[in-house]
C-alpha cells in the first residue's frame, strides 16, 4: 500500500498546485527564476537546449517507446506491451490537466500547466529505473548507478523547459508532481494484477505438493 499511499500525497499535492494555476497564480520564485534564467540565454545554448527539449515532444519520445519495447521483447513481453499502454495514458493526462488549468506559459502561450515533457519523460525515464532496478541481473551498485543518467535527463529537459520560456517554474513543478503520482500508480496496479503476494504464491505451493 506504500505505492498507492504516496501516489494519493502527490495527487493532492497536484491538485493544490493545479487550483492556483487555473486562478492564474505563481509561486513566489517563478517570476525571479525567469529573471536570473532569461539574461542567460545566447544562441549557441538556445539550440543546445531546443535540441534536449526534443525528447519530450513526441518526435523524440515516440521512438523512445518503440525502441524500448522491442529491447524489452526478450526480457519482459509483458514490460514491452505494457510500456506504450503507460505512456498512451500520460497524453490523455496532460490534456486534461492542461485544460483545466488553462494557465499561459511565461511567452503567453497557452496551456502552460502542467509541463508536458516533464509530466511524459519522469514517468518514461521512471519505467525505465524501475526496470533496470527489478530486471537486470546485475550487481545492484551498477543497477541504481544506471538509474542517475534517467533523472539527469528529466532534469535536463526540464530546465530547458524553463530556459526555452516555455514554462514557469511551477509548471515543471506540477508535472513533476503529478506524472509521479501517476508513475507510482501504474507500479501500484502491475504489482496488483501481475505479481503474485506471498500468500498466494505459498497456497499454490501447498495445493502443488499435496497433488503430488
Amino acid at each position: 500500500m506504500g505505492l498507492l499511499t504516496a501516489a494519493a500525497l502527490l495527487l493532492t499535492a497536484y491538485l493544490g498546485l493545479s487550483i492556483d494555476a487555473a486562478h492564474h497564480h505563481l509561486l513566489p520564485l517563478d517570476r525571479d527564476v525567469r529573471a536570473w534564467v532569461q539574461p542567460m540565454r545566447s544562441g549557441g545554448l538556445d539550440l543546445s537546449m531546443e535540441t534536449v527539449s526534443l525528447l519530450g515532444e513526441p518526435a523524440g519520445l515516440v521512438p523512445l517507446i518503440l525502441l524500448s519495447s522491442v529491447l524489452l521483447w526478450r526480457s519482459s513481453r509483458r514490460w514491452a506491451v505494457l510500456l506504450p499502454m503507460v505512456m498512451a495514458g500520460t497524453g490523455a493526462l496532460q490534456v486534461v490537466g492542461k485544460w483545466a488549468a488553462d494557465r499561459p506559459r511565461p511567452n503567453a502561450a497557452p496551456w502552460g500547466f502542467p509541463s508536458g515533457h516533464v509530466l511524459s519523460l519522469v514517468v518514461f525515464f521512471g519505467v525505465v529505473a524501475f526496470l533496470l532496478v527489478t530486471l537486470s541481473e546485475r550487481r545492484r551498485r551498477f543497477r541504481i548507478l544506471a538509474c542517475l543518467p534517467c533523472a539527469a535527463i528529466v532534469s535536463l529537459v526540464a530546465a530547458s523547459r524553463i530556459y526555452l520560456d516555455m514554462h514557469w517554474l511551477s509548471d515543471v513543478i506540477g508535472g513533476f508532481v503529478l506524472r509521479t503520482a501517476y508513475l507510482l500508480f501504474a507500479l501500484w496496479a502491475h504489482q496488483r494484477l501481475f505479481v503474485p503476494r506471498p500468500a498466494a504464491v505459498a497456497t499454490e505451493s501447498v495445493s502443488a505438493a499435496s497433488a503430488a
